[in-house]
């Protein structure tokens, strides 16, 4: 049967993410997010003023940069008019069908994706068992299933389309599902129902989808030890290739300060609205540590990267990556702390789910305020988004008085959201810890001790904060905890939240 594929290449001319920007001119258009795109709005990252502006940004070569994720899509509903029977003779189903193709083909343009829509409804229950064995046989990374009625066929094939094996996202506007029909199948692992008219929530969906296709394509790099060894990061897919420590260590002191290190420092030192301790060479230092990454990163061909930074740079005098681990947050590029392939992943998820970045940390209870302060030394500036302004920043020495790093001041009242993917014991699949709240504080240090960034968060419904659970959680702007937790229900995961 011929098929209308909705492809991303949209030539509309509108704000891009930059890792869309950079493969496939892709228009972020229509609602990606509930309450709006998460990069709706936005300039090309690393495209604007400020840090990571006036050098050109990393471009990925990795294999998740080049997956253009697939979904098979199709509207449900009967032949003819619809009576007395639900959604009623008051709805226009060719209409919202007209509106639904056009929200779907901006959501495929602003996810870099293929949506392959089926060209007419699916008009009853041997067309609904054609059109999933045809999508059981092709594998694509999931399905849309689109309601325009609650009769019949309709909740039986959203049914069936969940219990195909293939990750089902189901949009059922108001009308076409009582709670009746939405109850059973809602508890089921691998799927997501949105009843609702706003179509932020299945764009979402599809979103998901993208996510988990490129997370399943992706390559990390990790820089540790001294072996050359390949792996796999359980249940999201991601490839990890670990290379020695001696790599980094070696590359670093082969490459010599260029205009273009010195360029990235003065721009950072520029945009700072104070300097403590760290100087100038400390922060072309920092440059020369990010240009070292960032050749790694084409060497290997990877989406992201993350070193045993205090184990392969602490005994030395290179400068550690603070600034440039903060500077490839900026630019999209999941850039984690100590080789913590738990946070490696929570970067991810963040900044593909989200379009922006997170914020590694080490938790320390605050028992007089009942909070959690988020302690590290090298944090993103973009935390409103990608291509966003940046939020008021220092430049100083991380807490060894060595160094430069990025000191973000983050927004007081701002909603956040913490994410630690870890790896069950038990069941060897990932599971996420999933919290929400508000910044209360930014902690100085000194006089305080720790990492120079802490951020105070107040997170709901936590009150035994001593016992908090996760390390090295990454707090991102935003309240994205039921996405999240809907994100763990597509992927069969574990959430704790």
């Amino acid at each position: 049967m011929p098929t209308n594929r909705i492809s991303s290449l949209c030539q509309c001319r509108c704000g891009l993410s930059r890792r869309d920007f950079l493969h496939a001119s892709a228009c972020l258009a229509g609602a990606a997010l509930v309450g709006g795109c998460a990069g709706e709005g936005q300039a090309p990252r690393g495209a604007v003023a400020g840090p990571a502006g006036a050098v050109g940004p990393i471009v990925l070569n990795g294999p998740a940069s080049k997956t253009v994720p697939v979904v098979k899509a199709a509207f449900v509903r009967r032949k003819g008019r619809y009576g007395l029977l639900w959604p009623g003779e008051v709805y226009d189903g060719e209409a919202a069908r007209r509106l639904y193709t056009e929200k779907i083909q901006q959501t495929a343009a602003a996810n870099r994706m293929t949506v392959d829509l089926r060209p007419d409804p699916i008009y009853s229950g041997a067309e609904a068992d054609a059109w999933l064995a045809e999508a059981q046989a092709a594998r694509p990374d999931g399905l849309l299933v689109v309601l325009l009625d609650r009769q019949q066929h309709a909740w039986p094939t959203a049914g069936k389309a969940i219990d195909s094996g293939l990750r089902t996202v189901v949009f059922a506007p108001v009308g076409t599902a009582f709670t009746t029909n939405t109850a059973a199948p809602s508890k089921k692992a691998g799927a997501v129902i949105y009843s609702t008219d706003d179509f932020g929530q299945p764009a979402y969906g599809l979103r998901m989808l993208a996510a988990a296709a490129r997370m399943k394509a992706m390559r990390f790099l990790v820089i540790r030890g001294a072996e050359r060894r390949e792996s796999e990061f359980a249940g999201l897919g991601i490839r990890l290739q670990t290379v020695p420590a001696k790599t980094f260590v070696d590359l670093y002191n082969a490459t010599p300060e260029s205009d273009e290190m010195r360029a990235i420092a003065d721009e950072h030192l520029a945009g700072a609205q104070r300097v403590i301790g760290a100087t100038r060479q400390d922060a072309i230092n920092g440059a020369r540590s990010y240009v070292v990454a960032r050749t790694l990163l084409g060497q290997e061909e990877a989406d992201g990267i993350t070193m045993d930074c205090l184990g392969a740079l602490g005994p030395t005098q290179l400068a550690l990556p603070c600034l440039a681990w903060s500077r490839m947050n900026d630019e999209g590029v999941p850039a984690a702390c100590e080789a913590d392939l738990g946070a490696a992943a929570s970067h991810t998820l963040v900044q593909y789910l989200f379009d922006r970045p997170g914020f590694q940390q080490d938790p320390v209870a605050e028992t007089s305020r009942r909070a959690i302060i988020g302690s590290h030394c090298s944090c993103p500036t973009r935390l409103n988004g990608f291509g966003q302004p940046p939020e008021p920043y220092l430049v100083r020495h991380h807490h060894a008085e060595r160094d430069a790093t990025i000191q973000t001041i983050w927004r007081v009242g701002q909603p956040v959201t913490s994410l630690d993917v870890e790896i069950d014991a038990k069941t060897k699949k990932p599971r996420l810890l999933v919290q929400a709240g508000r910044v209360l504080d930014n902690v100085s240090v000194p006089p305080s001790g720790g990492c120079v960034v802490a951020v105070m968060v107040k997170f709901d419904g936590v009150d035994d904060v001593l016992a908090n659970p996760g390390f090295h959680q990454v707090f991102f702007y935003g309240n994205y905890k039921q996405h999240l937790l809907d994100f763990a229900k597509l992927m069969n995961f574990e959430a704790v939240g």
